[in-house]
């Protein structure tokens, strides 16, 4: 794989953007993209007739009681819980989607729903679609099947008990093409480790702005964060002071 520059990083609008409207919601995809971000995040969940919907939790409420998702036909949610395919068919896939993947059925009804809207579509959405699951095994056995879908290894540091460094050489062999951290995780080390193995460096819970500085100054590729603002405004300021030195 390739690495991108390190000057244009993807940022994900964390559960689209929680900090500025309810997660997962299209109040929030709708201003995490108008507001020019070019990637959101969220997470993926199957009801009882398959349908890949976006939910953190795998229940909602009604009224006291708590509902579960998985037991639920896609008609009998409330419309306040958006399907994959809402999400394309409102904003289309000119964007980088990230989904974090809570059962394995869910991937495979996540490329379908992906795959179906490139081909209508005529651009591309399976090379802009990112699975994220901590298990690298259950990752490799995807990328048997999906050659363009990117992958994503999200897992606690503390979950390597192998080391990050045989960790890294898995993820190159099975050609995942990123790691995933929560940001206190990463350091200029570990990110050039990762990048010695072509494995991007992605990392999440970066709400701050003195974090995501520091994340762009260690090279990372990709930040999650809940503050479209921020995210952007210190991308865009990290970029500017990039291209003066040059």
């Amino acid at each position: 794989m390739e690495l991108q520059s390190r000057h244009v990083p993807f940022l994900f609008a964390h559960r689209g953007g929680m900090a500025h409207a309810q997660e997962n919601s299209e109040a929030a995809f709708s201003f995490a993209l108008e507001s020019g971000i070019g990637g959101l995040e969220s997470d993926v969940r199957l009801t009882a007739d398959g349908i890949p919907v976006l939910a953190h939790d795998g229940y909602y409420r009604k009224g006291i009681l708590r509902q579960n998702i998985s037991k639920k036909t896609r008609h009998s949610l409330p419309s306040s819980i958006m399907s994959l395919g809402d999400l394309y068919d409102r904003f289309g896939c000119d964007f980088e989607l990230s989904l974090d993947i809570k059962i394995s059925e869910a991937a495979t009804a996540a490329v379908k729903v992906a795959s179906e809207v490139e081909q209508q579509a005529g651009r591309p959405a399976l090379s802009r679609l990112w699975l994220c699951h901590p298990d690298w095994k259950l990752l490799a056995s995807w990328r048997e099947q999906w050659e363009s879908v990117k992958l994503v290894n999200s897992v606690p540091f503390s979950r390597l008990t192998d080391g990050p460094e045989r960790r890294c050489a898995q993820l190159a062999e099975a050609n995942i093409d990123a790691l995933n951290f929560a940001y206190p995780d990463w350091n200029v080390g570990l990110v050039t480790l990762a990048h010695r193995f072509d494995v991007l460096a992605f990392a999440w819970d970066a709400h701050h702005e003195r974090i995501i500085k520091e994340l762009l100054q260690m090279g990372v590729d990709g930040i999650y964060g809940n503050h479209v603002d921020r995210l952007l405004r210190v991308a865009d300021n990290f970029r500017h002071s990039q291209s003066t030195r040059e």
